[in-house]
Formats: structure tokens, sequence, C-alpha cells
């Protein structure tokens, strides 16, 4: 087992030891030892283990009774463990004299063990785990069923873990112990918390379901198993996939956290419009676990199988843990026509879809609403403005714009609406470029000037007719300079607004009150979203601009024959934008017509616009009678998926009077059809003498980091597990560490912990009772050789003696074209920065594919139809699109593949000489038109004679010469840490 040694000397609690790193220690030994990158939490016991890295203390031991328990320690560089065991007790010699010297913190306290046993440790055997997951109609549902046995001879605690998506609703979930059914039971939430009220007292229920991210929420039972019983978990959820930015998405989470003996997912899609394309993408597929996924496809259906065998899930090392874990992603979309229209009948229901083809963009009036107080001060404004001057780049020259920035004041850029001309927009850019955070947050002035502009350009006829008014607001904070009162600014917008203008609300961070923003925006039109701090801030901003950038149609209206109708969802939308959906859903009356018919009206620039669909409803409820891939009353469940829903929208921006009739309708539809819904709870039954527990749908501003607060205490954040710790409390007291004083609340890096420790009674203590002192501790570090540096770029050169070239880049003079191959229809441009001797990025474009991937230091960005996705290094990734394939391993290298095309290679080099690499394979698939500054070497290329010194050559291409050196490098190609390699080495000026 790893584990760790400390030493250090045995002397009284009052005893001040000398600190003397070469004399013999004493050293103590501690197990089990939980690593994490710096850090080790080990526990005091007399197991014997070691740390590959001498740590020696020299510390006052903990008080009596308190931190005696376990130890962190914090090492400058990685932590390594070794299995070597010596005995019990016995000395250890310390390495030789160090040649150089660093600090090291050791810090002793009662700490919480970073990760809980995995469910084979005390013996709960998952022998089985399956996904099965039906989209019908853009409509899924998803069954995840998990059987275990326990192998323990005692009782033993088995938990079911599963992320679901936020938008969906639990419908169903059960629990078989020794053939006995536990159901779930969906009551109204205020009769399930009576019900169950000793539970919520005590917290139980509040952890059953809880957001863990962006997109996703947890749901969570525990449950107590006797030895050699066997236990069936079954969770049930549907939701109806919405269409963003030209696609749609099932996002199923795959953790089984130990090996699975039937591990297998399966998703069917049935799409009577047809699937226009299909992809797939993973965060944990690897190229082994490749074969473990088959995909199958013809005009209207699909189906998706993973089925690892358990070598496969254990990876290339045969570890004893799975590599499968992580989240499974399938993209598609669906043939469109002119008339944009399908109706779709099963079983008395309806569903009409409307996204028409080849409708122009109208020209749009945007206000551009932005805060600048002094919350927004550091990385926030920062990638606001880096957002920003992206986002006014892509507006149309057909567009006019302004914007308005705001603290205590609202300040305006330009006196009325400006055109999106090239040198308006360099303009609007450099203002945004040197927009500062400062100051408090008046929300109501800054939102009433920009109505008041809007207005002004539509009385003045400024603005054509027809045109679509925006306003889209961006703050972190709530309102706290003018009007603060959030009912009166809600009141104040809406007034002024008066139904003429679309109000897109989005909050930056957990600062702000979402429901205010939520309100804000449903009263007027818009809708609200969260931006999440995180590095890909600056990119959740331009793909929020991108759903609102291209509006197609205003005043959209559905209509249907009225006398066969007994329910409709809503059917009057104020915009449809280009990539959306407007999907409309009703129940049909017993004596239906054999023929449905819709109509939808539209408004474009200048005329308006209908459209007509038809549809037979024999035809239709025929379609549907594949069992393989539909479930039963599928439409009927949609229809009450998207009214509730669509209730609960209408909620949020409804007076008192109306909110009762709304909520009452809402929660009889939710109990009607077992939805887990913000108006119910499930209940979950267990055998006797276990407490039951409530699970409820957690809203979105109780998804909120643990806030760093002015009490004491250790506190959570949405980091994960493993991600470090967080003082809280600890105000502005000092210690000393290496003779240089230090913030207490800097020592630990912020991060997830279990919830549990914010109710330890340590951390209820005054900090000075626990806080240990820190100390300077002297590690080894042998001098390292002088390290064969990797070069920018490796060329293989197809059909030569050479096969390759190694290039180094002596000067730039900005963006550069790499390489260019009309025929592969790819581009590779990059900007090479010559003071740090790096690439600042790189970027692939695959024109026929409408796709770029953008490497930098910090991650990669992959834009396809105007849709980003961010990926970080060594994040591992398996992509499979039409004709390309993308794949990053955990070292980092990404490959852009097809089996026509060039291997496009990057990777973010941390080896000597530290930044972006490119590197080529199948070279020989270059046409023959091929250019570039690289492309340039897959041309006509001749070697000169052999010189004198038989290390350089002269490499002639194109008519000019290189001269080229033979020298040893270190080949990154199959990633790192890398191997050395004899090449040519050539210096390019970019």
């Amino acid at each position: 087992m790893a584990a760790c040694f400390l030493s250090y000397s045995p002397l009284s609690q009052t005893q001040e030891p000398p600190y003397d790193d070469t004399e013999d220690s004493l050293y103590v030994f501690l197990s089990p030892a939980k690593v994490h990158r710096t850090f080790a939490v080990c526990k005091l016991s007399e197991a014997t283990a070691v740390f590959g890295l001498w740590i020696p203390i020299s510390q006052n031991l903990p008080p009596q009774g308190r931190g005696t328990e376990q130890v962190l320690i914090h090492s400058p560089a990685s932590l390594s463990v070794r299995s070597s065991l010596p005995a019990p007790g016995a000395k250890m010699e310390p390495p030789a004299p160090a040649h150089t010297r660093g600090p090291m913190l050791v810090l002793l306290s009662l700490l919480v063990i970073l990760q809980t046993t995995t469910a084979q440790e005390n013996g709960i055997d998952i022998y089985s785990l399956t996904v099965d997951s039906k989209v019908s109609s853009r409509f899924a549902h998803t069954v995840v069923t998990s059987r275990l046995v326990n192998r323990a001879d005692t009782m033993q605690e088995a938990t079911f873990q599963m992320e679901l998506p936020k938008k969906a609703f639990i419908t169903n979930f059960s629990m078989i112990i020794d053939g006995v059914t536990y159901p779930g039971n969906i009551k109204e939430k205020a009769v399930a918390k009576e019900q169950y009220s000793a539970a919520v007292a005590r917290g139980e229920s509040a952890g059953l379901v809880k957001a863990t991210g962006r997109k996703m929420e947890q749901f969570q039972v525990s449950v107590s198993v006797a030895p050699a019983a066997k236990v069936t978990f079954e969770l049930v959820y549907e939701e109806l996939l919405r269409r963003h930015l030209g696609v749609y998405e099932l996002l199923l989470n795959v953790r089984p956290q130990q090996l699975v003996k039937h591990l297998q997912v399966d998703i069917h899609i049935f799409e009577p419009q047809g699937i226009s394309f299909l992809e797939t993408e993973s965060t944990f597929l690897t190229s082994e676990l490749a074969d473990a996924l088959t995909t199958s496809q013809n005009e209207t259906k699909a189906h998706i199988r993973f089925k690892p065998t358990l070598s496969q899930q254990q990876g290339p090392s045969q570890q004893q843990g799975t590599v499968v874990h992580g989240d499974f992603l399938v993209r598609y979309d669906v043939n469109r026509t002119v008339s944009g229209g399908s109706i779709q009948i099963e079983n008395g229901y309806f569903v009409h879809y409307f996204a028409p083809a080849g409708l122009s963009p109208l020209p749009k009036n945007v206000i551009f609403v932005i805060d600048k107080s002094g919350s927004m001060m550091g990385k926030k404004i920062k990638q606001t403005r880096e957002a920003l001057i992206k986002i006014l780049g892509d507006l149309s020259p057909t567009d006019k714009f302004n914007l308005i920035s705001f603290d205590a004041e609202a300040t305006q850029w330009k006196p009325s609406l400006m055109p999106a001309s090239a040198e308006n927009v360099k303009m609007a850019q450099s203002y945004a470029a040197h927009i500062q955070a400062l100051g408090g947050t008046n929300i109501n002035d800054a939102v009433l000037l920009a109505v008041q502009l809007l207005d002004r350009a539509v009385q003045e006829e400024m603005v054509p007719s027809g045109s679509v008014t925006l306003i889209i607001l961006l703050t972190d904070g709530d309102p706290t300079t003018g009007e603060t009162n959030p009912e009166m600014i809600q009141k104040n917008v809406k007034e002024a607004i008066g139904g003429q203008h679309s109000l897109f609300c989005l909050g930056f961070g957990f600062d702000v009150s979402y429901a205010f923003l939520e309100k804000l925006a449903l009263d007027n039109g818009g809708l609200a979203r969260r931006i999440y701090e995180d590095s890909d801030s600056a990119l959740q901003l331009q793909d929020f601009y991108q759903e609102v950038a291209n509006p197609l149609l205003t005043a959209v209206a559905f209509e249907y024959p009225g006398s066969i109708l007994e329910a409709l969802t809503q059917d009057n939308f104020q915009l449809l934008f280009k990539g959306s959906e407007i999907v409309v859903a009703g129940k049909l009356r017993d004596q239906s017509p054999d023929v449905l018919s819709g109509k939808v009206h539209g408004q474009l620039l200048t005329q308006n616009i209908t459209f007509q669909t038809e549809s037979s409803v024999a035809e239709q409820e025929k379609a549907f009678q594949s069992p393989k891939y539909i479930f039963h009353n599928f439409m009927e469940r949609l229809w009450a998926y998207l009214t509730i829903q669509q209730l609960l929208e209408q909620i949020v921006s409804a007076s008192d009077a109306e909110k009762e009739a709304l909520e009452t309708r809402a929660l009889g539809l939710s109990l009607k059809y077992s939805f887990v819904t913000p108006l119910t709870s499930m209940v979950v039954t267990k055998p006797e003498g276990q407490e039951g527990q409530v699970a409820e749908k957690p809203k979105e501003n109780e998804n909120r980091d643990w806030n760093v607060g002015s009490g004491k205490g250790l506190v959570a954040s949405q980091a994960g597990l493993a991600d470090g710790w967080l003082i809280q409390g600890l105000g502005h007291q000092l210690h000393k560490v290496a003779g240089q004083d230090l913030s207490s609340s800097a020592l630990l890096p912020t991060g997830g912990i279990s919830a549990q420790a914010r109710h330890y009674p340590l951390f209820d203590m005054e900090p000075e009772a626990w806080l240990p002192r820190l100390v300077s501790v002297s590690t080894t570090i042998a001098p390292p050789p002088a390290p064969v540096q990797a070069p920018p770029v490796i060329l293989p050169l197809p059909g030569q003696s050479v096969d390759r070239l190694c290039v180094d880049i002596e000067s730039s003079q900005g963006p550069v074209n790499l390489l260019s191959d009309p025929d592969q229809g790819v581009e590779v441009t990059a900007q090479y920065e010559t003071k740090k001797a790096q690439f600042s990025w790189i970027q692939v474009t695959f024109k026929d594919l409408q796709l770029e991937v953008r490497a930098s230091p910090e991650h990669v960005v992959v834009t396809r139809n105007r849709r980003n996705s961010m990926y970080k290094w060594k994040q591992t990734l398996f992509s499979v699109m039409p004709d390309l394939k993308m794949t990053m391993d955990t070292a980092g290298l990404l490959l852009l593949s097809s089996p026509s095309r060039v291997t496009i290679g990057l990777l973010f080099w941390e080896g000597p000489g530290q930044g972006l690499r490119l590197l080529l394979r199948d070279t020989d698939r270059f046409s023959s038109h091929v250019g570039g500054t690289l492309g340039q070497f897959y041309q006509d290329v001749l070697w000169g004679p052999p010189e004198a010194d038989d290390s350089k050559r002269t490499l002639r291409v194109q008519g000019r010469d290189y001269s080229a050196t033979r020298e040893l490098k270190l080949d990154y190609q199959e990633a790192a840490p890398g191997t050395e390699m004899s090449c040519w080495s050539v210096e390019l000026s970019l």
C-alpha cells in the first residue's frame, strides 16, 4: 500500500527542537497515503512504506488529542510514491547533501481524506451496468440499471450515483433488494417534506439530487446491504433535446468507478425527418476502447453501442481501476425543407417542429450593456473585453449597434446607434479594449438608457422597418447603486420596453441573483443565461451571442383547425433564430381528421410569410411502431414535458394572482406523468430500519459554490473532490514560511472536499487552536543534464532518403500560413513569438467541414458551425465526425485524422523548450497544390551533394536554398516524454 514517512524529534510539546538536516533522524511511518499532484494526506499508523521523496520535519508535536490523526504534506514538486517497505520503526538514512535547497510546506492537522474507498474495496461488486437511451423524435427516454452484490462478510453500504442533464425530469427510481422492490414515489413537495420531516430536519434529503456543473445534476442514493445480498438500482429520466446552433445533443454520464463484467451503453435514435449527420464524442474513449464502440445508421435510424470487455476497461497498463470514467456525447441534426415544418403524430398526440431552411438573417439593432463595477475587476473584465471584441467583429454590415458600460453611472459609447461598418467596429473594439472595472452597480439606469436609445432610433426611423431590436445585458452582481430594489427594476424595465424590444440577461458567476435576471429577461421576450467563471468564460459569451446573432423571423404564430384540438402548448413566439427550432405539441380530439394541417405565420424584413405543413395521421401512426426505437406513449409524455417546462417559465414572470393557477396545473401534470419537477419530490423508500429519503430538483440559484464568508471552517467548491482545500475564516493572520510572511488563506489551493467537513468540530475552533506553525525543509535536487531540445515542427518527407526535417524558427513577422492544400480543404496558420521562442497559437481549418481547431498553451478550442467547444490539454478526447476523427490522449497529443487526409498533430510540450508543437503524419496524401511556409517542403525538394562535413547539407525548395545540419533532437511524435532522434535541422524566418 502506498504510504509516507516523516521524521521529527520526539520532544515535549513546549520544547523547541534545533533544526539540523544532516543529523540522523528518527522516522515515523504513516499510512495510507492519498496522493494528488503535490499533496498527500496520510493517517498515523505503524504501517511502513515510503515516498520517493525525503521529507524531514523539525517542529513541535501537535497538541495532545488534536491534529494527531492525519497529516497533510505539500511539496513544490509532484510527489512520487514507491512501494518499498522498510521494517517498522527502522531508521532511514537521509540522502546525500543537497545541491540546491528549496522550501517545503508541512502542515499537521486533522483533515478529511480526499477520496472515498472504491466500491470494490468494501466488498460491493457491480457486476452489471447498462444505460439504454431511446430518442424518438427528439424526446429522450433513458434507463440506467446497476446490479451489484455484497461479497463482504459484513453489512456494507452500497451507493448508486448517476449524473443526468439539468433539463431532464426524473420519472422513476426503484431498488430491488433480494427480490423485494422498493419504489420511489413522486408526491407534491410539501406532502413529501411533511411525511419525512425527520429526515429533512437532519438534512438527509438535500443530497439526493444536486447540481454538479454547468449541464448536469447528480442523483445519489445509498442503502445498507447484507452479506451475499444482491441489489438492482434503476433510474429513469426523460428530456426533450433542444436544437442549439444547428445540432441536438444527447449527453450521457458513464462512471462505474470499478471494473464491471457487463458494461453496456445503447443509444437508439429515430427521426422521421431523416438524420442529416451524426457524430459522437467521449472524454474517456481511447484508441484501445475504440473497438468497443459501434455505430450503425440508415436514413431515419441510428444505433450506437458501447460494450467494452474487462480488459478494455483496464486500459493498456492493465491497471486495477477502470478507464471508463466520463461523458459520452451524441450530436446530430435532421433533414429540413424550405417549408421548415414537420408534424408527427402518435397515439392521439402530435408535435410540430419548425426550423425552415434557406431564410436570410434579418438586420438587427443591438445594444450591449456591460457591467464594469468593481466586482468585475481582474479576470472577469479581461474575458469580457476579449469576448466583446470578438463579438463586435462578428456583426453583419447590415447591423446597427452601440455600447453602454456602467458602474454607479451608465455611459454610452456613442449618442445613437452606429452602422456596423469596418471603421465603426474598429473604433468600438478599441473602446471595449479599454473598459476598466471600478465602482458600484446601477443596472436600472443602464438598461433604461439602452431602451431610450432604441426607442429614439425607431421613432426617428434610423433603423429599417422589420429589423430586430435587442438588448444584451451582462452583469456579475446585484444592483448596489441607484434603484436597488429588484422588483422596482423589473417593473421599470418592463414598462419602458413595452414589448417592443427583446432583453437577454447574462449573469457572470454566482454573486448575481439568477432569479432576478431570469424574470427580467422573460418579462421582456428574452432569456437568461449563466456565464460560469472559468478559463472559457469568453467563449461562453461568444456562444451566447451566436445563438441570437441571426434572427430569421419575428412574430411567429402557429395555426391549426380549432375543432380538432383538445390541448396545445405555447403557439406564439417573438423571434426565431438561425440554428434553433420552435416546438409546439398538442392533444387531438377523439374524432381527429385523416390529415392534420398546420400553418406558421411570420414576418420577414419587408413582408409577411406563411408556411404550411400537412401530415397523414395514419401514416404517422404507422411510422412509430418499432418497439426497438420507440417507448410507449412517448408523444403524450413529450407534450406533458413541454407543457410543464413552459408553465414553469410562465410562473417566473406571472403576477401573484396568476401564479397559483399556473402552479396548480404544472403540479397536476407532474404528478400524473411522474416527473420530479421543482413542484414535486420523490420519496425513496428503503428496507425496514433504514431511513427513507426525499429527492428534489435543484433550482438554478442553488447551484452555487460554497462561498468564503465570515464564519470559520473548511468550505467546498464545485472544482471536484481531488482539487485541494480552502481554509475559511482566517482573516489577515500571517505565518512565517521560510522566513517570509504568508497569508494563511493562501496556504492551500481552493477546491472541494467532502461536505461533511463543514460540520466537523475541529473547524468550529478559532484558527489559532489548530493552525500549525510552518517550517522550512530541504530537498535533494540533482543538477539536470543539458536537455536535448524539441523542435517546434517535425516534418516527415515522403519519397526522400532523408525522412525527417526538424524545423527551428529564427524570427516571425506576425501570423503566417504554415501550410495550405485546397484539394484537402485544409489550412494551418500560426503566430510565433520570437522572444518566447514558441508558438502563441496554431489554427487548423478544415474548410469543407466548416471546422476550426485553435490551439494555445492554455487550451484547445474547436469551432464548428459557430459552436465553440473548449478542451484542456491532457483531457482525454475521442470525437468521431463525418470524414474526421479528433483524439487527445493523457499525454496531451491532439491528432486530427481521416482516411483521406494528412494527419495533423498538435501538442503542448512541457519538456525542454516548453510550448506548442506541430507534427504531420501521412504526408503522402498531400496534393500537388500544397503550399505555405511548411507546405513548400512537399513540392519539388532537391538535396545538394554531400559536403566535406557530412553533418551539413543544402536543401533546395522551389528555387531557394536552405542549410540543413544533422543534429540530435527530441522526437515528440509519440508524445511525452519523447525519444532522442537524429534529424536534419533547418531554420526558417516566418
